[in-house]
């Protein structure tokens, strides 16, 4: 039976890294906030097989089907299943002029917590998606992980499909990047998350293109992650997410305006 779909507005703010999915080619986690201010996750979308017109850009409205998870057992609050022939691009992404005035009329708004309040929530009701101000950013780790995807997702992205046509390429990243921080109830030991921005992904690859090393390439993207988007300058926030099935929250997107400083009441 075909779900109940709802056309809605939503403005793309969250896109994960690609991952092999044996149902879909390849997934990616994609999350956004509605005309009304609430975050709805968008699952699955096989972001990089959809046609040129329907491959929409971070901070970018569409419109789309939306639908209540009607299958598995994915209870978090913000779930939907989207109808992907739906969607809709509604003109270019939001600026980041003007102290990224349009970026802000949106996100600014919206609810913030700290990392232990958006736990709290999800015991409550599941919600798991938000946004966390860390009240002190202490350091980006870089740690190994495993080379190479495990052999049944290289299975997937080696084999022709008969909906999605020739796999494209997808390398796995070799390093796990996580951000340590505070928040005002973080309590002696700080929290660890991992970055799982598809962004990220992206600029490790053209590092290690331009540089020639991997190693090099970790340490590029952590200047770019820690010292630039979460310097001094910056009014840096946190989109995090949780991990299905587990709660287990990782940071899926990084909010970096610039400091707007307040007027003098003198």
């Amino acid at each position: 039976m075909r779900p109940e779909f709802v056309e809605t507005k939503v403005l793309i703010t969250v896109m994960t890294y690609p991952h092999p999915s044996q149902r879909h080619q390849e997934l990616v986690c994609t999350a956004g906030i509605t005309e009304t201010g609430d975050w709805v996750r968008l699952y699955p979308i096989d972001y990089r097989y959809r046609p040129n017109h329907q491959q929409f850009k971070k901070y970018q409205w569409i419109k789309i089907g939306l639908a209540p998870r009607g299958f598995g057992n994915d209870d978090r609050k913000e779930s939907r299943q989207p109808d992907l022939d739906s969607i809709q691009i509604l003109g270019e992404p939001l600026s980041t002029g003007s102290a990224w005035a349009e970026r802000r009329a949106v996100i600014d708004g919206l609810p913030h917590n700290t990392r232990r309040g958006l736990e709290a929530l999800y015991d409550e009701d599941r919600t798991s998606l938000g946004i966390v101000r860390p009240d002190e950013i202490l350091d980006l780790t870089i740690e190994p992980t495993e080379r190479d995807w495990k052999p049944e997702w290289q299975a997937v992205l080696g084999q022709f499909n008969l909906f999605f046509g020739q796999p494209k390429g997808l390398t796995k990243l070799p390093f796990k990047f996580s951000y340590v921080f505070r928040c005002s109830d973080t309590g002696d030991k700080p929290h660890t998350a991992m970055i799982e921005d598809w962004e990220l992904g992206v600029l490790f690859l053209k590092e290690v293109e331009r540089l020639g090393s991997e190693q090099a390439a970790a340490q590029s993207v952590k200047k770019k992650y820690l010292d630039e988007i979460c310097g001094s300058t910056k009014d840096t926030r946190f989109f995090m997410g949780t991990v299905f099935p587990y709660n287990t929250w990782v940071v899926i997107g990084v909010y970096w305006p610039p400091k707007v400083r307040q007027p003098s009441l003198f």
